[in-house]
């Protein structure tokens, strides 16, 4: 069996592509229940946010395919072309890599620590629906771990930069002064707090926070000093916002281009800045053919992000080296894991031989058979079972196999050249 990953990120894939492939949240328990249900899938998990999508498996190295055809039934994505955005890592490359997410690394923002927490839900939820096992369960753990050890040891956290920073960074450069301005926030997840936060920083005034749940738009309004509404209440909202921040999970557009042109009327041509941080998108992408209205999504910050980036680039640097050498540490556990079922199997198979010669020895003895003709069948019958799988599988092999497996032989039984003339 392999440890398998298979995913698409914002690295290569366009943010269209990854909206067709992501699963919403309140899909995710089924999904999970139909792969793991798949022949030859021992562990399943799947890691769905706004910039990528990952499948984890334990199943056979070739069930990669497999996977790909499941993904692609699942989204409804037959046509789509993935091989070129695609990437798959098995064994050790799997382990370095989720090291690597887990701590931020592979992120658009380095080194940004909000994967970490969607992984833990990751994980959660497929303890929840029974679709781990030893292997994933010790994966998604070891990772959190180092994930830990890298910021504590690093300074890959020390510097404030998020998607949710570099979003307040390109408000900006659009707002001389963004103190004055009204900030309409949609959603109240872990994205949209960091906004409202910076936003707070900022020391913009009036925040306005809309969510599918008051009492959850409630609370972070009242962390920040703002105004919680609901959703059918954006509409309203709307002509009085010079800053519309989203991120929900929402299956359709929160705003479409009819309701954003209404308030655009109603602005006077006053400029507004939307940027769309949720996948799929919340702002319908026709938004941005209108006159005084700047929209952006999750995949414009990437300038913003690249200035960024060089204060954490030192850090990144550690942190890979600490996760080479975690990712050595897991696979030496995965190899001993591997070694200790093969010795326990052998163990198991040479007690059965001898518990089987054992009772037919006793029955010779009481047959009235001498002792020492007894002994001699005891020693060579279970020599003749102990050795007859490996010789008949070594007489069986094709040129190149048995020197593979000669080689194997003489050095688990510590044979020299003598031995074998």
């Amino acid at each position: 069996m392999a440890l398998i990953t298979l995913g698409l990120s914002h690295h290569t894939t366009p943010i269209a592509l990854r909206e067709r492939m992501a699963f919403a949240e309140a899909d995710l328990p089924e999904a999970l229940g139909r792969l793991r249900a798949l022949d030859g899938i021992d562990e399943a998990a799947i890691l769905s946010t706004c910039n990528r999508t990952e499948l984890f498996a334990v199943a056979a190295a070739e069930h990669e395919v497999r996977l790909l055809d499941w993904w692609r039934h699942e989204r409804g994505a037959a046509d789509a072309p993935l091989e070129t955005h695609l990437y798959f890592h098995r064994d050790q490359g799997c382990v370095t890599h989720t090291l690597r997410v887990a701590s931020g690394l592979d992120s658009m923002v380095l080194g940004e620590p909000q994967i970490l927490g969607q992984m833990k839900q990751s994980f959660a939820l497929a303890n929840e629906v029974d679709s781990l096992g030893p292997v994933l369960s010790r994966l998604f753990q070891h990772a959190f771990a180092v994930a830990k050890q890298v910021r504590s040891q690093t300074q890959i956290g020390a510097h404030p930069v998020s998607v949710a920073y570099a979003a307040i960074q390109m408000a900006r450069r659009i707002f001389d002064d963004l103190r004055t301005q009204t900030a309409l926030l949609i959603g109240a997840g872990e994205m949209i707090t960091l906004v409202a936060r910076y936003l707070q920083q900022q020391g913009v005034q009036r925040i306005i926070v809309a969510n599918r749940s008051l009492e959850r738009a409630q609370a972070l309004a009242r962390e920040v000093g703002g105004q919680a509404i609901g959703l059918d209440a954006v509409v309203g909202a709307l002509p009085s916002a010079d800053l519309v921040v989203s991120s929900t999970a929402a299956r359709g557009f929160i705003i479409d281009a009819a309701t954003m042109r209404q308030a655009v009327r109603s602005r006077r041509r006053k400029p507004v800045f939307m940027i769309d941080l949720a996948v799929p998108r919340d702002l319908d992408p026709a938004i941005a053919r209108l006159e005084d209205v700047y929209l952006y999504t999750i995949d414009d910050l990437r300038n913003v992000i690249a200035e960024n980036m060089k204060l954490r680039e030192g850090a990144a640097l550690q942190a890979q080296a600490l996760i080479e050498t975690q990712s050595q540490a897991f696979s030496r556990w995965l190899e001993s894991r591997d070694a200790g079922d093969t010795i326990r199997a052998l163990r198991q198979q040479a007690r059965t031989h001898r518990d089987e010669v054992l009772e037919r020895a006793r029955r010779k003895l009481a047959s009235g058979e001498p002792v020492e003709s007894v002994l001699g069948f005891v020693a060579d019958t279970l020599s003749n079972k102990l050795l007859h799988p490996p010789v008949s599988r070594l007489r069986q092999a094709d040129a190149v196999e048995q020197a593979m497996l000669l080689n194997t032989v003489r050095r688990l039984f510590d044979l020299d050249d003598e031995d074998a003339g």
